[in-house]
């Protein structure tokens, strides 16, 4: 499940590169968020999937920050100037906040774990370090990929601290819809959105990034995103994060030919190890 979980969530910089050039970036997560809403709903009434009765607030406002905070935060960042490489290691810090946070949902973070989220960090570093440019760099997209980081930090804490358990059909359904509310007047105030979506070139490329992000992204990877916070500790699951740059930059490397240094191998080593150590019982 973990390996799986790290294989999808790295699509993300892949979908995004494929489908920012065709539409603005809230536009795209809105379109995002309604598809799932549009595969879900009919399979949860159905399926007469229950519904969490007396968290369904808790369910929403994770769902807000994990998705509207954080997806909205590094796509405008990215569509801003700034560079993938940067915000991904930006981003990349989470585990270390989840593991300073960690006592607040009743966790204890071990030297040996310790260690090991230091090589993580230092692993993305090497990975993301050819990668990094100040060109076209601005404060605001600096501030948005910092959000995109304190989102997804609360987000999973919150969630793991106060529903950490729901049915994944209907759970899935709230967070999306409550991110649609969300990211809908910031879509409409900045990038002049319309009914008819006047701003969205329906390429083949941009569908089919669409697909995946509904599909693989919303659907597949947050399925087993929340599986893994309601098996594991927050801290353990946040280290995974460490092997996205890593995988995204081997997708990269195979799909568009993007430069793979051997000093990038050594850091996608580096956080392996380090991942093991964080995760190893």
């Amino acid at each position: 499940m973990p390996f799986l979980f790290v294989l999808i969530w790295s699509t993300g910089f892949i979908v995004a590169k494929f489908g920012l050039p065709y539409a603005p970036p809230l536009t795209f997560l809105l379109l995002r968020f309604s598809g799932v809403l549009v595969v879900l709903l009919p399979v949860v009434l159905l399926m007469k999937a229950p519904w969490p009765i007396g968290r369904i607030r808790q369910i929403a406002a994770a769902g807000m920050l994990v998705q509207a905070g954080y997806l909205g935060g590094v796509w405008c960042a990215i569509k801003l100037g700034m560079p993938a490489g940067l915000s991904a290691l930006i981003v990349g810090m989470q585990p270390i906040l989840t593991a300073f946070a960690a006592p607040l949902v009743g966790e204890r973070v071990t030297g040996r774990q310790w260690i090991g989220l230091l090589f993580g960090v230092c692993g993305v570093g090497l990975v993301v370090a050819n990668k990094i440019s100040l060109i076209g760099l601005s404060w605001q997209s600096i501030a948005l990929s910092v959000l995109a980081l304190l989102s997804i930090t609360a987000g999973t804490l919150y969630q793991k601290r106060h529903c950490p358990s729901f049915d994944l059909r209907t759970g899935t359904v709230i967070q999306f819809a409550a991110s649609f509310v969300v990211v809908l007047p910031f879509a409409i105030a900045f990038e002049h959105l319309t009914p008819a979506f006047n701003a969205v070139q329906w390429t083949p490329r941009f569908v089919g990034a669409l697909a995946w992000s509904v599909l693989a992204l919303s659907i597949g990877a947050i399925f087993l995103l929340f599986a893994l916070i309601r098996k594991s500790a927050a801290t353990q699951v946040s280290s995974l994060m460490y092997l996205t740059p890593p995988t995204t930059a081997v997708m990269a490397w195979l799909m568009f030919g993007e430069a793979f240094s051997m000093v990038g191998v050594a850091g996608m080593v580096l956080a392996v190890i380090g991942v093991a150590l964080v995760v190893r019982k």
